[in-house]
Parts: structure tokens; C-alpha cells; sequence
């Protein structure tokens, strides 16, 4: 390099010198810095502070990454950086805490278990002996270069490698000595330097040879509860973070690549602690609030208040501390008994009374310093103002009965326990009771003597501790992942390296069995390929379905014969399937979907081993592209195991109704987790029905066993067991078999008439309620091909029972399901949450799989993607794994992370998914989607490379068809502030628009006098807020009125995306900024849930000038921003949307009143042409004001967080109802509270 740099110009030496001492020139700098400045002074320089924390960060981000910690950790262990932060004074200032925080990071990363030559992970032995090796080295320079160390020298490793003993022995020598032995260490390279000091020297010798705790013991020995100190401390769990104000966090990142798989669990562990801390904090605060604590004449903490979700605690003790475990000094179990008073609703009694094992709780201590009952300020100091001192999780382990006695969970009604008092067993964490006793041992308080609140949470958010343990299992095993998945999940390597196109063992024959329809279907599929078509060796005329495919370029490449030139040739071989029984019931359900040759592509892919991503922009068809992926590897593969798993229950129910419409035995179908009782079908395909599903079609099947005997003429009690029955099969039915093929087989000298068959065929009996004439005597294959059928009907019956043998000898309906779970399910289904919770349960059952398909992957948090693959121990050394298959879209909304810091900060809300699309791993991008109207489509379209439509889109009547009663079939319609009231935001991120609801409401009821079906409409909004507001106005306005009532949801845009419906109005209620739709990927969302029609209700020149968004709002303002109607028509019309309409008929409505008042009028005249009783009052036509309050009211709910009540709307509409006619007209006022 160096003769290199001779050639060079001066210029050129220059640049590269710099580039080569950048970092060390910046280090030292920073460390100069550092040292000159004054900590005597009352507030330290904010910007000097801001660069110390912005620099510790740059040097935490390069160490955290492996292409680059290998060169700046020589940098940082050379210039002693770490050593001198920890010397320096800022560390002693309050103002230097996050500076401390990130410097422990910093610390961390230098001294992280993994090889920085190799960068290969190193175990627990590994670094011991590294560790000992560095002490051996060190003892054995001192005995020979100072003899007053000679004690040092000769003691064994484990009394002399601590801190103190370091310390202690290296104070024995000389100042000169030190800067001796550190420079024969190659610790310091100027013995000269002024700034080393006895105290640096110390630390630098220290600092390298000192004993670390392992990090996995470090996190054993971790409370997964979070507690007061953590929950509220503002560097560790901010709750504002504003990205573009350079705030700099002590946070872990998940960037696009990993250290090691102990790095990667590790930061995922660190960020979903916190984020599950977040939300408790947010319980916490708001259940504390309700209760409204103050203390007492006598120092005793009252609630004068009431919580749905918390209660004061009557008494409270430790009721076992079992003795530690070998080798630990933990107690190994800690229970715990809680008594409350559940003098309350019977439904919320009920909830608590329905507490599970294992549901986690929380037990607070406040002090309140408020002698009187007080209105809190909810925006203000939480801690300070209830007085909170103390907060630790338990575990529930049940409630007690009478006797004292848990009870269990079960079938089983519970005991009835007289009065309100309940008490409840609980698990504390004995890693911080532990802690906790330490702190006793010290003379501060017993954090368990004032416990005096018992909260709960909502079981969907409650997981957190079940996840967390299971990472935390994950990194004390060895974690194995598929040597093909590696390098690709930690983010190095070729990124197409798990494409099926680069793995070795690519199939050349794939059995695509329905997946194509006819032929054109196959080369429309496979443009690239030269098709030639087989024989049908069984009927040389069917050119039809199913089909083989065998791709002589896979071959090829197998041979080592590839070459890109030649054309690739594509050899297809349609097949009849064998006839499976002589019933109706027996012929296979077929696909009747024509898929594009971009599905078809990821069918293929799905196919083969390896990994598979699929891009699916909205109404592409991803779930039928799954259904298929799962069918296809049912019948190529029968012996292997597919898991399913999805985000939602309701994505993973849609899935699983479509693959039980499928050619798949159901007997093989199990859905795990507590959303099956959701699907659509009166089967239960959960772990119990699955078993009692096969109990029952046990003894159906010994009832044909026994009608098959009867058939027969044999006596016995063959139809007693599945045993008996198999039996009876071997020694009966083949038998008769055999000797019915001896009769009809023939040879070159023997032609045996096409009746034989016919008479010889033992079965037929059995078969009388089959459709006859059994056989048509047409030919003899034809005849012989319903023979074989017939048989195969038969011992297919015989190989069920033999299958459900096994559940004859397991006695116990958990036995059963277990064996179900781990041997006779093919198909396994579960949301992405019950596979963390449930890994351990798994793991130890032994199950086991071979390919795994996941549904929503963009939506799915990176540690719960990665988690199943985990769920199956390896099988010496490596895991069965041969697929995965991934579909989802990045384009939509990814995981709900609630706090903005971990969010962007700590970039949690990056699914797997979405690193895998960012670091180049092919995928497969569906290009056209068939679900809405191609001018509703085109306004998403611009967000993908090339999308288009689906033919039947095109030319399928209900999308030409226009919407009744509206001019266009999409619009944007501009609402205007209502008496000065645009949104609201009576508390944080609680926003309302007055307006908007109303024009929405008015929309939805003019469509409904039009005849529109309600569960074909749907109302979407932004912001929770809203959708509270929409609510309340359609349950007092129209949703118990017969000709109206509710639409099929009310939604925000989050919580509908995966679901769709014909007609959708959107309200996007900000009126000032944009907000949260500025993120394009919701944008996305909003627009694609509609099929038919989208009304979208907005302050328009506020969106139409946001950047992000002006592809959409540009189709939006080409069309009026006043809602245009054409009310003559009636649901459903005749009219093409193409089609103009007469400028007398349309109605254009200026505003939101103008809106409303049509609308009643519509409603006035639908009610005078209806029936209607005598003396029915006449009623005056609306009048919608917004009453403001001078001042807003605090004001409780029970399901959400305190918020205050917003601008009342009073809207007097006198409807009479029509089943009572003496009835007084009702007066409805809609008063909006609340959030879900």
C-alpha cells in the first residue's frame, strides 16, 4: 500500500491520509473535548452535551455492525476511549445520565461475545477460555518482570480476576512499573505521553483483564416485570420523541443487519420489553387515576374513585418461598395471596372472577400526598401527583375457594363463593424478590408491607411476559437455524442465496395437480417456455387437468449442462386421477381460479425448497396464492408438515375456510389458538374438536366396517376396535380381493368378456347405495377403473382406522390432542402471538414440521416472524426446515408499535418482511388485482411497479353498473368547519371532527332510503376518536330505526386492513396538519378497502397539498369536491357509471346542513309512502347546532382512558316509531364520549 501511495499525487496522498485517520483524529478530538471541560459550573453547554451523545451513538451504531466494529474496535481499544469516559466527571452529573447510559451500550458492543476475526459467535466456553488465556499471559509477564507480584503470579485465576483483586494488586507497583507492564501488554505505546496517569493506567489494565459476567447470566438473572424505576424513567421509556429534532436515545436498533442470532434476539428482546412497558405504564396511569387515591387523617391511602380494571388490595402476603435451585441463589418459586373486594357490577366481577393461570398482574403502591379527594391533572407529573412508589408484576396462579384451595382451570362449573371478597394466588418474580430482599438486607422498606392496588390488563395485551421468556429460552439454547437461512437473516451474504433457483436440491418435475385449468392456461402461465405435452398413457385424447410439469432447464443446471442460450424446454403431462370410490361425495373439489402467471410463478416457487417472498398489493389474490402453495405441497409431499401462521385471527380464519374447501382430508387439518370459533363452518377444527372429530368418525367408520361384514356374509364382532377391524380386512376383504383379480385378469391368450367384471366383483352389496347401474359394461378398462375405485373407497376406510388406532389406546382427551398435534395433523394453523406463547408447550412435545407459510408478514413484529421457525428442537445438529414462504405487503401498514420512539427510534416497526424486501431477496410482485373498480384501483396503483387489472374487473356487470343514486363511483368531498369547528382534540391523539361525522352519517343514511344492503357499507376514519363519534351519532340517530340501522363496521383504516366491502365512507378528519396519513403505506390502506364505491370526507386543499400524498389527491380534485347525488335512482341500478346524467335530475350538496336536511326530507317522504297508523304527528325538520361548552368536563368511561368530553351535539329529529303509533316522538341527542 505503501509503494502505492508513492505513485500518487501530493493531493491524493493528502485525501487518502485523511480518510485513513478520520475516526482516530475524531476520537481524540471528542476525548480533548472532553477533558477541558469545566464540570464545576451550574449547567453544562447544551450542545456539547447534545455532540457527546450524538458521538456515542455514531461509535455504538459502528460497533453494532460487523463490517465495520472490526476496524473501530482496534480504534477504541488503542485510544482507551471507553476508560476514559468512565474516568470522566460528567458521568457524575445528572446531566451526563444519558451520556452513562450510552457509554454502558458503547461498553457492551466492545466487549460482545463474537469473533472479530471470523465474526462467528462465541459460546460461554469460548470466552472463559479467552478470558483464562488473557490471565495466564498476564500472570506469566509478571512473574518474570516483577517479583513484588509474585503472589499474583502463582494464584489461581478465579481469585485475582475481579476488580477489586485487580486493583489491589496492581497498587503495589510503581508508576514507572505500570507504564512498563503496559507497554509490554501493547496496552499504551508511549511511555512518554502526558496525559497517562497512575489512576488510567489502573483502569486501562483493569478494563482489559477484569472478569465479565456472562451476558446470559446477566439476562437470567434479568426481572421481566418492569418496575417503578423503569416504567417511568424517561431515557429508558420517553413518551415523546420527535425524529427530526435530533433527540438521541439509549435504545437498542434493529437495523438491516446483526452480529450474531444472540445479537439479534437480544435487541428484539430489549424493544419489545420496552414497548410492553410502554403500554403498562399507560394502564397503570389510567387505572390509578379512576381511583382517585388521598391520604387519610391517619397516613392510610383511600380511593375514592373506582377502576374497571384495578382494585384496592384488603390484605397481602408471601405465603411460600421455596429453597433455590442448585447452583442458583434465587428462590425457585415465590406465591403470593391477594385479597380484594368485588363490590361491583356483576359483569366486571365476572371478569375478574375469569382471571386464567398465567395472566399477568400488577401490584402498585401509592402514597398519595393529597390529604383531600383531588382533580388530577392529566397532562401533568403522574408519579409526584398520586404518589406512586412502588410497582411489581405477579403471575396468577388461580383464585382460592372457600377452603383455601386453588381452582383449576377446567370443563368443570366453578364453585359458587358466597360475598364480594376474593382472593387470588399469585407468582412473583423471584429474580426481583430476590433484589428486592437485598435491598431489605440494606435497612431500606419491604417493598411487600404497602402493596395496596391489584391491576389487571386486557388479555390480548397481556402476553408480553410469555413472549419475552420465550426469547430469552431461545437465546439460552443454541439457537439453529437452517444453514440456507443463516446469513440472510442476520443481513450478510448473497441475498438470493435461499431462492430456490440457487439451492441445490431445485425440483425438476412439480405436480402442479389443479392449479392450471387447460392448456392455454399453462402457456399463458409460462411464457418463457417451449411446452410440449406427454401422452396421457391412460387416455392419450385428455389434454386436461391435473398436470405435471418437468422444467428441462432444472434439469440441465442439475447436469451441469446450463446454458442461458438455449430455449428452455417445459415438458407437461396431463394425468387421471384415480377414482376414489363410486359416490359423488368422492370426486375431488378442483380449483376453479385462473391465476395470472405471476401467482402461478409464486405457486412454483412456494413449491420448491427454499425461501419465498411474495409482494401482494391489495386484491391480488395472496390468500388464494397461499391456498394453492398449501394444497400443491399437501399432495407432492403427503408425508411432510406445513405450518400456517398469520397476524389476526380473522386472516388466518379467511385462510383456513378457503384450504377446507380444498382437496384436503380434513381428518388432517388442525387450527390452534382461540379465533377458531370464529370461521365460518359448524366444524371445529380446534385441538378438542379435532379429537372429537375423529372419536366420531371412528365409530362411523366401524359402522361401515360392520355393514361391509354384513355385505360379506361373516360373523363375528369384527366392527368392535380399530384393531378387530384391521383384522377383519387382512383375512376377509383382501382375500376376496385377490381372488376377484385372479378371475379378471387376462393375458395374450386369454380375453375375458367385459360382464366378469361386474360378476365377479365381490362388493357389491356394500355398494348398493352408491348411484347404479354400478358398471355400464361400455369396456372393460372403464369397468375395471370403477372397480379399483370401489376398492380403493374401501381400504382408504381400513388406513383411517388404522390412523385412529392410537386413539383407542390413549385414554385422556389431553393425550389425544397431543398425539393429533404432534402425528396426525398435516396441516397446523395459529396466529404469529400463540406460537411465542406456546413454544415451550410445543418444543417439549416433540412437534415437528417441514415447511412454513406466512399470511401478513409485513404485519407481523420481527421477533414473532422469527419465532417459528424455532418452534421443533433440531435433528442432530440441524432443523427439518425445508420451506418458508412469506406474503405480505410492505406497502401497507406494518406492525403497531404505540410508542413513536421505539417506532422510528429503535425502527421496530420494521417487520422481517420488509428487511428481506430492503436487503434484495427476490420476490414475487402479484400484478393485477381483481377486487375493485380499475378507476378506484388507479388511485393506489402509483404505488407499485406495475399493477393492473384483472379482465373481470372490466366486464362483470357490477363493476360497470354505477352506484344508485350517486353521479360518481368515487369522490372527495370538501367539508368546511361547522361553526368555526373544524377537529378537536378534547384529549391527546383524541381527535374529532364534528363535520365530518355528520356528513358521513348523513351519507350513509341517504344510501340506505336508496335500498343499499347495510352490510355492503362500511365507515372508515383515521382517528379512534372519530369512530367513537360516528358511533354514538348512528346509535342515537339511526341504529335502532328499522329502515336504516348500522352498517356492516365501524372502523378505523388500521383495524380493517385485510378486510374489504363494496362501499366505503372515509372520514380524514384533521383539519389543521395532516397527521398520521402523511404515511403513504395508510394512505394505501384507505384506498384499497373499496370495491364499488369511495366517498371520502376531508378538509381537501389540506390533504391535496401534502407532498407524500399528491398521486392520490391529484385523480381526487379532477372530479367536484361537492357531493354530487342523483337521488331519482333506487339500489340497484341499470345505469353503466359511464354513462352522464341529466343536469335536472342531480343534486349537488354545498355543505354538511344542506346535507342533513335533504337527507330528513328524503326520510319524510319514504315514511309518508310507507303505511302508515292514523294521527301520525307531523315532525319539523332538523336542526344541527354545536353547542360549545365554556369549559370541558373530566369525565370517566369504563373501557377507555380518562379523556375530556367534547362539544355536545344536540340534534332534535322527532321520529316516530312506527310499531308503536301512540308513541310520543322521540327527540334523539347524540353526545359524543370517549375512545374504545
Amino acid at each position: 500500500m505503501l509503494k502505492r501511495d508513492e505513485k500518487e499525487s501530493e493531493d491524493k496522498k493528502g485525501q487518502m491520509i485523511f480518510y485513513r485517520t478520520f475516526f482516530k483524529i475524531l476520537i481524540q478530538n471528542f476525548l480533548d473535548l472532553l477533558d477541558n471541560q469545566d464540570y464545576t459550573q451550574s449547567e453544562l453547554n447544551k450542545y456539547f452535551l447534545l455532540f457527546a451523545e450524538r458521538f456515542m451513538e455514531l461509535m455504538v451504531d459502528l460497533q453494532a455492525l460487523l463490517p465495520t466494529r472490526r476496524y473501530i474496535n482496534v480504534l477504541i481499544d488503542d485510544l482507551h476511549l471507553i476508560v476514559k469516559c468512565q474516568m470522566s466527571a460528567l458521568l457524575e452529573l445528572g446531566e451526563g445520565n444519558l451520556f452513562s447510559q450510552l457509554l454502558d451500550r458503547l461498553k457492551f458492543y466492545a466487549h460482545f461475545e463474537i469473533s472479530n476475526e471470523t465474526g462467528d459467535s462465541l459460546n460461554e466456553l469460548d470466552v472463559m477460555t479467552i478470558h483464562y488465556n488473557k490471565i495466564t499471559d498476564l500472570q506469566q509477564a509478571v512473574f518474570i518482570k516483577f517479583p513484588e507480584m509474585r503472589q499474583f503470579s502463582l494464584s489461581n485465576v478465579n481469585s485475582i480476576d475481579t476488580r477489586a483483586a485487580l486493583i489491589k494488586h496492581f497498587k503495589c507497583l510503581s508508576f514507572d512499573n505500570l507504564k512498563q507492564l503496559g507497554s509490554h501488554l501493547n496496552l499504551i505505546h508511549d511511555d512518554e505521553d502526558e496525559s497517562l496517569t497512575e489512576q488510567l493506567l489502573i483502569e486501562i489494565l483493569v478494563f482489559h483483564y477484569e472478569r465479565r459476567i456472562s451476558q446470559i447470566k446477566r439476562l437470567n438473572a434479568m426481572a421481566l416485570y418492569p418496575t417503578e424505576e423503569m416504567i417511568w424513567n424517561e431515557n429508558v421509556v420517553p413518551s415523546a420523541y420527535h425524529s427530526s429534532s435530533g433527540q438521541v436515545l439509549a435504545l437498542p436498533k434493529l437495523n438491516l443487519q446483526f452480529l450474531t442470532l444472540h445479537d439479534y434476539l437480544l435487541r428484539n428482546f430489549e424493544l419489545f420489553r420496552l414497548e410492553s412497558t410502554y403500554q403498562i405504564r399507560q394502564d397503570i396511569e389510567d387505572a390509578v387515576f379512576r381511583l382517585k387515591p388521598w391520604k387519610s387523617e391517619d397516613g392510610s391511602t383511600l380511593f375514592t374513585g373506582w377502576a374497571r380494571m384495578a382494585q384496592p388490595i384488603l390484605r397481602f402476603a408471601v405465603v411460600e418461598v421455596a429453597k433455590p435451585y442448585l447452583g442458583e441463589s434465587k428462590p425457585s418459586r415465590v406465591r403470593a395471596d391477594v385479597t380484594i373486594n368485588l363490590n361491583v357490577r356483576t359483569e366486571v366481577k365476572s371478569e375478574w372472577e375469569s382471571l386464567r393461570r398465567h395472566d399477568a398482574c400488577f401490584l402498585v403502591t401509592v402514597k398519595p400526598p393529597n390529604t383531600s379527594p383531588t382533580r388530577y391533572d392529566l397532562k401533568g407529573d403522574f408519579e409526584s401527583q398520586v404518589g406512586l412508589t412502588y410497582v411489581r408484576g405477579c403471575e396468577v396462579e388461580g383464585m382460592l375457594d372457600a377452603s383455601g384451595r386453588v381452582i383449576e382451570d377446567g370443563p368443570e362449573p366453578r364453585p359458587h363463593i358466597a360475598g364480594d371478597t376474593r382472593t387470588f394466588r399469585v407468582v412473583l418474580d423471584a429474580n426481583q424478590y430476590k433484589i428486592d430482599l437485598d435491598e431489605i438486607s440494606k435497612g431500606n422498606e419491604d417493598v411487600y408491607e404497602n402493596l395496596n392496588i391489584l391491576l389487571r390488563r386486557k388479555p390480548k395485551e397481556n402476553n408480553f411476559k410469555a413472549v419475552l421468556e420465550t426469547i430469552r429460552d431461545l437465546m439460552n439454547i443454541n439457537c439453529v437455524v437452517p444453514d440456507w437461512l443463516h446469513d440472510i437473516v442476520l443481513g450478510y451474504g448473497d441475498p438470493s442465496s435461499a431462492h430456490y433457483s440457487k439451492i441445490p436440491n431445485e425440483l425438476p418435475v412439480l405436480d402442479f395437480n389443479d392449479t392450471f385449468l387447460d392448456m392455454d392456461h399453462i402457456k399463458e402461465s409460462l411464457p418463457g417456455y417451449n411446452v410440449v405435452v406427454k401422452e396421457n398413457t391412460k387416455n392419450p385424447l385428455a389434454l386436461e387437468r391435473p398436470f405435471r410439469l418437468t422444467f428441462h432447464d432444472v434439469k440441465d443446471k442439475a447436469n451441469g449442462e446450463s446454458d442461458d442460450t438455449s430455449e428452455k424446454l417445459l415438458h407437461v403431462e396431463p394425468y387421471t386421477l384415480e377414482k376414489r370410490g363410486p359416490y359423488p361425495r368422492n370426486a375431488p373439489n378442483m380449483n376453479k381460479i385462473r391465476f395470472t402467471a405471476t401467482q402461478v410463478e409464486a405457486i412454483r416457487s412456494g413449491m420448491q425448497p427454499g425461501l419465498t417472498l411474495v409482494v401482494g398489493p391489495p386484491g391480488t389474490g395472496k390468500t388464494d396464492v397461499a391456498t394453492q402453495i398449501i394444497s400443491n405441497i399437501y399432495h407432492n409431499f403427503p408425508e411432510q408438515r406445513t405450518l400456517i401462521v398469520t397476524h389476526s385471527n380473522q386472516a388466518l380464519n379467511q385462510l383456513f375456510e378457503k384450504i377446507i374447501a380444498l382437496d384436503v382430508d380434513e381428518r388432517h387439518l388442525l387450527r390452534l389458538g382461540h379465533g377458531e370459533e370464529d370461521l365460518d363452518t359448524e366444524k371445529d377444527f380446534s385441538r378438542y374438536g379435532r379429537v372429537n372429530f375423529v372419536l366420531a368418525k371412528r365409530i362411523e367408520l366401524l359402522n361401515e366396517v360392520e355393514r361391509l361384514k354384513q355385505s360379506l356374509g361373516v360373523t363375528g364382532d369384527v366392527s368392535y376396535t380399530c384393531e378387530t377391524s384391521g383384522f377383519f380386512f387382512v383375512y376377509h376383504v383382501l382375500p376376496r380381493w385377490e381372488e376377484f383379480n385372479i378371475k379378471v385378469r387376462c393375458d395374450a391368450e386369454k380375453t375375458i368378456p367385459v360382464e366378469t367384471v361386474g360378476e365377479a366383483f365381490p362388493f357389491h352389496t356394500f355398494f348398493d347405495d352408491a348411484p347404479q347401474p354400478l358398471f355400464n359394461s361400455n369396456s372393460l378398462e372403464e369397468d375395471m377403473e370403477t372397480a379399483n375405485g370401489c376398492f380403493r373407497y374401501i381400504k382408504k376406510l381400513f388406513e383411517q382406522l388404522e390412523e385412529f388406532r392410537a386413539f383407542e389406546l390413549l385414554r385422556t382427551g389431553i393425550d389425544r390432542s397431543r398425539y393429533l398435534l404432534v402425528k396426525e395433523a398435516k396441516i397446523i394453523a395459529m396466529t404469529c402471538t400463540h406460537a411465542a406463547l406456546k413454544r415451550r408447550e410445543l418444543v417439549d412435545l416433540i412437534f415437528q414440521y417441514d415447511n412454513i407459510l406466512m399470511e401478513e408478514s409485513a404485519q407481523i413484529l420481527e421477533i414473532e416472524t422469527f419465532i417459528p421457525l424455532l418452534l421443533q428442537n433440531p435433528e442432530q445438529g440441524r432443523i427439518r426446515l425445508k420451506r418458508w414462504i412469506m406474503i405480505g405487503d410492505h406497502h401497507q401498514l406494518p406492525p403497531v408499535i404505540k410508542n413513536m420512539a421505539f417506532q422510528k427510534y429503535g425502527n421496530m416497526e420494521q417487520s422481517l418482511f420488509a428487511r428481506f424486501v430492503r436487503l434484495g431477496v427476490p420476490t414475487v410482485e402479484l400484478d393485477a388485482q381483481g377486487r375493485a373498480r380499475p378507476s378506484i384501483s388507479d388511485l393506489y396503483k402509483w404505488r407499485y411497479k406495475s399493477l393492473g387489472d384483472l379482465p373481470h374487473v372490466k366486464i362483470e356487470n357490477e363493476y360497470r353498473v354505477a352506484n344508485p343514486g350517486f353521479t360518481f363511483e368515487y369522490q372527495i368531498v370538501n367539508v368546511e368547519s361547522y361553526n368555526g369547528i373544524g377537529e378537536s382534540e378534547p384529549s391527546p391523539y383524541f381527535f374529532q371532527n364534528l363535520a365530518e361525522a355528520e356528513y358521513v352519517v348523513g351519507t350513509f343514511m341517504y344510501m340506505r332510503l336508496l335500498g343499499y344492503p347495510a352490510e355492503k357499507i362500511t365507515i372508515l376514519t383515521t382517528y379512534n376518536g372519530q369512530k367513537a363519534l360516528i358511533r354514538d351519532v348512528i346509535t342515537s340517530r339511526c341504529g335502532n330505526n328499522p329502515l336504516i340501522g348500522f352498517p356492516n363496521k365501524i372502523s378505523t383504516v388500521d383495524k380493517f386492513q385485510g378486510q374489504q366491502n363494496d362501499y366505503i365512507l372515509l372520514s380524514l378528519v384533521r383539519s389543521k396538519t395532516v397527521g398520521h396519513l402523511r404515511d403513504v403505506r395508510r394512505l394505501v390502506v384507505a384506498m384499497s378497502r373499496a370495491r364499488l364505491g369511495l366517498y371520502v370526507f376531508a378538509r381537501v386543499k389540506l390533504f391535496a397539498n401534502c407532498f407524500e400524498l399528491t398521486p392520490a389527491f391529484k385523480i381526487f380534485t379532477q372530479r367536484p369536491t361537492k357531493l354530487h347525488l342523483f337521488p331519482v335512482e333506487t339500489y340497484p341500478s341499470t345505469r353503466l357509471f359511464t354513462q352522464s346524467i341529466p343536469e335536472n335530475g342531480e343534486v349537488v350538496m354545498n355543505d354538511m346542513p344542506q346535507m342533513v336536511g335533504y337527507v330528513y326530507e328524503m326520510y319524510m317522504e319514504k315514511l309518508k309512502s310507507l303505511p302508515q297508523p292514523e294521527q301520525m304527528e307531523v315532525v319539523e325538520k332538523p336542526d344541527v347546532q354545536a353547542i360549545e361548552k365554556p369549559r370541558p368536563i373530566p369525565i370517566e368511561f369504563e373501557e377507555t382512558f380518562i379523556i375530556e368530553k367534547p362539544a355536545e351535539v344536540h340534534l332534535e329529529v322527532s321520529i316516530p316509531i312506527m310499531e308503536v303509533p301512540d308513541e310520543e316522538p322521540v327527540v334523539v341527542t347524540t353526545t359524543t364520549e370517549g375512545d374504545e
